[in-house]
């Protein structure tokens, strides 16, 4: 590795089965401060609509609550599906969290829905029109984040002037070529969609051009993340993931399911091309697996960062594989 890789978490907020929204909300802030303790640069909630299972709906309030009962961790949103939501509303709400927790908050933008079609429709009509213009629409968060918008009939004076990076997030080609263009840095979905990730990573590298918010490129690249003490306990943890994965394929979107062993059935399970697909980048083992995996994505890849993604039943276990993941990234970054 020629350069230091950060390490950060992607929260959905998946309820178990048996727990409640309000614990597993309040399990985020457990997570969060956990990986506070440990060095994690930043702790990104996604959005989603119309699922029993996910509390990450809300992206800022969520990000709120989380930013107050932490002081040092980044909180942003990974992210703000745009298409959902007014530019003026975003640049509003993200300027007051940064007033609220300066030099703490990233705003990372998608185009998809984050649901299905028809909730998509009634977020907002003109869902598809808003999704051709992601472009367009980033262009207006940005311009009511200027400095320079003061003197505009329509402006978010609580926006203007605040310290909120901008991250265009993708799982296809297609961003890669606005984050590039617009000189933003990228993040890639590859925890759930792993096909497109290293043209991804190329369009942007070739493509990039410097900006006043970055100069040289910066990527980061999402990955599912479980380790425990061996690689048989951490096997028994992966396969509540994979049935929540079976759930998704099927419409079947139940509450995550407790662990049990690794059956043949599961193996064979994972072996059907789409879920292969889905959870390629599945890390998952004792440190030292893990540790062997991650560097050869990193080499694989080159990405400047790291989202880990941590779908598991129990809290305690999840905590634990925060910290022991946080170890390995410490041994390679000091390793070089």
């Amino acid at each position: 590795m020629k350069h230091k890789i950060a390490y950060s978490i992607l929260e959905l907020a998946v309820v178990s089965q048996g727990e409640t929204i309000q614990r597993t909300l309040h399990n985020s802030l457990a997570l969060a401060k956990e990986a506070e303790a440990h060095n994690y640069k930043r702790i990104w909630f996604a959005e989603h609509h119309n699922s029993d299972n996910i509390g990450s709906s809300a992206t800022s309030l969520l990000m709120g609550y989380v930013a107050e009962n932490t002081t040092t961790i980044r909180v942003g949103s990974g992210g703000v599906m745009l298409p959902n939501h007014s530019p003026l509303i975003v640049a509003e709400q993200f300027g007051t969290l940064a007033h609220l927790y300066p030099g703490r908050i990233d705003l990372g933008l998608g185009r998809a829905p984050g649901t299905d079609q028809a909730t998509a429709r009634a977020i907002r009509s003109d869902f598809m029109e808003a999704a051709h213009s992601f472009p367009r629409e980033i262009e207006k968060i940005q311009q009511y984040f200027s400095i320079y918008n003061k003197t505009a009939k329509v402006r978010a004076p609580i926006a203007e002037g605040t310290d909120v990076p901008i991250y265009v997030l993708g799982s296809t080609t297609d961003s890669s070529h606005i984050a590039a263009e617009k000189g933003l840095p990228y993040a890639f979905a590859s925890h759930f969609a792993s096909t497109h990730l290293h043209n991804a990573l190329r369009i942007y590298e070739q493509e990039f051009q410097p900006s006043q918010f970055l100069e040289k490129s910066y990527t980061m690249a999402g990955v599912n993340v479980i380790v425990a003490d061996t690689d048989e306990e951490a096997q028994k943890l992966f396969t509540s993931l994979i049935r929540m994965f079976v759930g998704v394929l099927t419409g079947s979107r139940a509450p995550l399911e407790p662990p049990t062993e690794m059956t043949q059935e599961l193996k064979d399970i994972l072996q059907h091309p789409t879920l292969q697909q889905m959870l390629r980048y599945s890390f998952v083992g004792s440190k030292q697996t893990v540790k062997t995996q991650i560097q050869e994505f990193l080499e694989e890849t080159g990405v400047n960062e790291l989202i880990t993604v941590s779908t598991m039943y129990n809290l305690d276990k999840r905590l634990k594989s925060t910290r022991l993941f946080a170890e390995i990234m410490k041994e390679l970054n000091e390793k070089g």
